[in-house]
């Protein structure tokens, strides 16, 4: 199982929110580049990186940060938040994302998903957010009319490989994730799934790595790791033993 240590940022700075309530923030550091050097230094395999000021409102956004932390890290990075552009998919994968998670764009744009997913296969990963059972976009401020689990389901048809799940109520919360829906999830629609919200214990690592088999490859921690519940040292020795 792979362990993402996050990166969220907003305003140049290193940040958590509680459930994706931007007025429910939280400044960890001011340098994004240093936090994401310690992860790796700690032993991250790989990072989670996501500009929440490019995911409520398109644009550059974090861009320049975040291309300091593609050039900086030598582990891959996947990076979400606002790519909702051809132009942009390929501005950041030639900058050297590993993969790039598109979020609303996959649920809006179906062409663009389409013609993302020809060109660059799995390096296209798409973020399923999930509030009371539905797909949330625009930065998790907008609910569509749109089941999770049923849209999980037409994205391995397109030739989706990959989704990271996050159920929004968990975000933040350190409550621990929504086990049941991440293996639902996995099991429904056949696609790779990476854990995202709720994470608080190395126990919660243990159950979610009795997820594997059935598709869940991964997790993603941020507000534990912040919060001091554990280190990434300690995780990584964890779910290894």
């Amino acid at each position: 199982m792979i362990i993402f240590p996050a990166v969220d940022i907003r305003n140049g700075k290193c940040v958590r929110l509680l459930q994706g309530r931007f007025e429910e923030e939280t400044v960890y550091f001011a340098d994004p580049v240093a936090v994401a050097q310690r992860w790796e230094s700690e032993g991250a395999e790989w990072l989670h990186l996501v500009d929440l000021d490019g995911a409520i409102s398109p644009g550059m956004g974090n861009r320049a940060i975040v291309k300091e932390i593609f050039k900086t890290l030598r582990i891959p990075v996947q990076f979400g938040g606002g790519v909702r552009k051809m132009s942009d998919l390929q501005e950041l994968l030639e900058a050297g994302a590993e993969r790039v998670i598109l979020g609303t764009a996959a649920v809006e744009e179906a062409d663009f998903l389409s013609k993302a997913l020809a060109r660059f296969s799995s390096k296209v990963v798409v973020g399923l957010d999930v509030k009371g059972g539905f797909i949330a976009t625009r930065g998790w401020s907008q609910v569509e009319k749109l089941e999770g689990l049923e849209f999980a389901r037409t994205l391995g048809q397109r030739g989706v490989q990959r989704i990271v799940y996050t159920d929004i109520s968990k975000d933040g919360m350190l409550t621990g994730p929504n086990f049941e829906a991440i293996r639902r999830v996995a099991v429904q629609s056949g696609l790779k799934v990476i854990a995202s919200g709720g994470i608080s214990t190395l126990q919660d690592l243990s159950r979610i790595k009795q997820l594997e088999p059935y598709g869940v490859e991964g997790a993603i921690i941020g507000k534990a790791l912040y919060e001091g519940r554990f280190s990434l040292r300690e995780a990584l020795r964890y779910i290894s033993s």
